[in-house]
């Protein structure tokens, strides 16, 4: 009886669904929840855009992976992340010298295994970080990107598969980022590995999407899959991924050996990760990707990029439905210009080489397909406007390929006096480690243990710039705000206190008279970013008040946890102002 193991794609699900990930505490708080549901090999714990995307709400990425690995390492529970290869975990190209010390890091944090893609399927893009994973102790996990076109066959894939394995790769996913992926296909790619190299782990990853994905898990099942990815409510199905629950009762009843699942875990889980959404997280999911849309099956998109598909057509809709009505003709629907994109979509794809339509290649395909649907609709020709990145991608820039160019995008391109490259595509991005280490030294900032801090200033510069300064909390805070009020006003009521929405699950910390905050007792220290985030025990010292008849101490009324401040070093209150709130353990 074959025995098939879980992988809980716990960051995905997130990042499938919208904008933001967990923060650092509530990571803390659902990890020991989903080792208790008993059934999971694996967990997602980091990769993709989620670390970017901690600096963006102004908290340290490095504190939050540790967070999270933390309690799986220690159950024995594999930990993997998302790595974009030549990309590392953002959307451009890194230099090899910070690609490398990404692998150095992540095994220190506690990742175990990393899934190493290339948005082309450029092998090229992949082997250098095989090399650096093993060499910093990681499971390199090779990864094939799926889709469905006349270039992608069963051979195209098992031929990628033989260069991964030769390189060294120890493990192979099949990323079904659309979930476009045939089933039959997928079967007969599995088998082809595990009759090959039958000590190859294979893992299947495969979206909701269009639907095919709980077929496909079956057929890579009886042909010899090792690991599938699955999620849990209540951010299963849609455009993320099946169910843990469905999964395992296919399985079990088609003759598999599974784990058995706590399911009074999985109601706590699924409970915690709604108050999560509740929490904040909710304002930044776009309802569209709580369900399945078969019209993906054609174009091939990957639904996760449903919301900002549908944002940047609004944002054109307006424009081409005023062109219209000033030339006397009918005005198109939002549902009409979807479909429009869509056929665009499937239309050039292949003249742009059919790149796999994931991250960020998928987005350059579809801004350009919505450019040519915008300028023909005025009667202007196909490819009239094309970005740099997307240039970049017809050219060469980042990795050949899969298939060839059509005679009219080359002539486009030779008109234009652009050059195609076809060498290594990291020669493009000269090592900077030497850049980032000398600023480092000279601002006075720590380097981190295990050069972690070095890593993130170098692997998201903009970012971390921001959150070093303060600027991306104040700058989310602004998006909250705006993301509350916004969602309020589509309901047609008055809105509630913005703060008791943003905190929701927590009580104020109030004035009990009018001061002087002090959270530090130095009065030359203005920052209270250490106190965000603090945990607390009931009557431990909070902050003191600085008043006309001395100093005031204000003690924390339960043990928990600081989640806002909205009161600074050195501002004045009146009695009865929240100064802070605190949520409760």
């Amino acid at each position: 009886m074959k025995e098939i193991k879980f992988s809980l794609v716990y960051r995905d699900m997130w990042q499938s669904s919208g904008k933001y990930v967990p923060r650092k505490d509530q990571l803390e708080k659902i990890a020991p929840v989903i080792i208790e549901m008993g059934c999971f090999a694996r967990v997602e714990t980091n990769g993709g855009a989620s670390e970017q995307v901690n600096l963006l709400f102004g908290e340290n990425p490095n504190e939050a992976v540790r967070t999270f690995t933390k309690p799986f390492n220690k159950a024995g529970i594999q930990t993997h992340m998302l790595d974009r290869g030549l990309n590392g975990i953002r959307m451009n190209p890194v230099p090899a010298d910070v690609r490398e010390l990404m692998y150095k890091v992540k095994k220190a944090q506690g990742v175990d295994i990393t899934r190493i893609f290339c948005g082309l399927n450029d092998v090229r893009n992949i082997i250098p970080s095989i090399q650096y994973a093993k060499a910093a102790g990681m499971i390199p996990q090779a990864t094939m990107c799926i889709t469905y076109s006349d270039v992608h066959t069963v051979d195209y894939y098992v031929n990628m598969s033989e260069e991964l394995i030769a390189a060294g790769a120890e493990e192979i996913c099949l990323k079904d980022m659309a979930g476009i992926g045939r089933p039959v296909m997928l079967g007969k790619i599995v088998k082809a590995i595990k009759t090959s190299h039958p000590n190859i782990i294979v893992q299947y990853h495969g979206h909701s999407g269009p639907g095919f994905s709980v077929a496909s898990m079956l057929e890579v099942a009886k042909a010899g899959v090792d690991y599938i990815d699955v999620a849990m409510e209540p951010l299963s199905w849609g455009m993320v991924h099946p169910d843990v629950i469905t999964i395992q009762a296919m399985l079990k009843d088609a003759g598999f050996k599974v784990p058995e699942i706590n399911m009074k875990a999985y109601m706590e889980a699924r409970r915690l990760t709604q108050s999560f959404i509740d929490d904040f997280l909710g304002y930044f999911i776009d309802d569209r990707n709580k369900y399945m849309t078969s019209l993906l099956v054609g174009c091939g998109l990957p639904g996760g990029m449903m919301g900002s598909l549908m944002a940047d057509l609004k944002g054109v809709h307006a424009g081409i439905n005023s062109y219209l009505k000033e030339n006397g003709k009918k005005e198109l629907s939002t549902d009409e210009l979807l479909v429009m994109l869509f056929d665009e979509v499937k239309y050039i794809w292949p003249k742009l080489g059919n790149p796999p339509l994931v991250t960020p290649f998928s987005q350059y395909v579809k801004n350009i397909a919505l450019m040519n649907v915008m300028f023909m609709i005025r009667k202007q020709p196909r490819w009239t406007m094309i970005d740099k990145n997307s240039w970049d991608m017809i050219l060469g820039k980042a990795g050949k390929l899969p298939g060839t160019l059509d005679p009219e995008i080359i002539a486009l391109a030779k008109k234009n006096n652009f050059e195609f490259f076809d060498g290594n595509p990291q020669e493009n991005y000269p090592d900077e480690l030497p850049r980032f280490i000398a600023e480092m030294k000279e601002k006075g900032w720590n380097r981190g243990k295990d050069d972690e801090e070095l890593f993130e200033f170098a692997m998201h510069e903009k970012q971390y710039r921001d959150y070093k300064s303060g600027e991306a909390k104040k700058r989310f805070d602004a998006e909250l705000e705006a993301a509350i009020k916004e969602k309020y006003s589509k309901m047609n009521v008055v809105v509630p206190d913005i703060r008791t929405l943003k905190y929701p699950n927590a009580e104020p910390v109030m004035a009990h008279t009018s001061g002087r905050v002090l959270w530090e007792l130095d009065f030359n220290e203005p920052s209270t970013a250490p106190i965000h985030g603090k945990l607390v025990k009931e009557f431990d010292s909070l902050l003191t008040l600085e008043t006309k008849y001395g100093l005031e101490e204000i003690k924390s009324f339960c043990t928990g946890r600081i989640v806002g401040i909205e009161k600074k070093q050195g501002e004045m209150v009146r009695k009865g102002d929240v100064i802070a709130y605190i949520e409760q353990n």
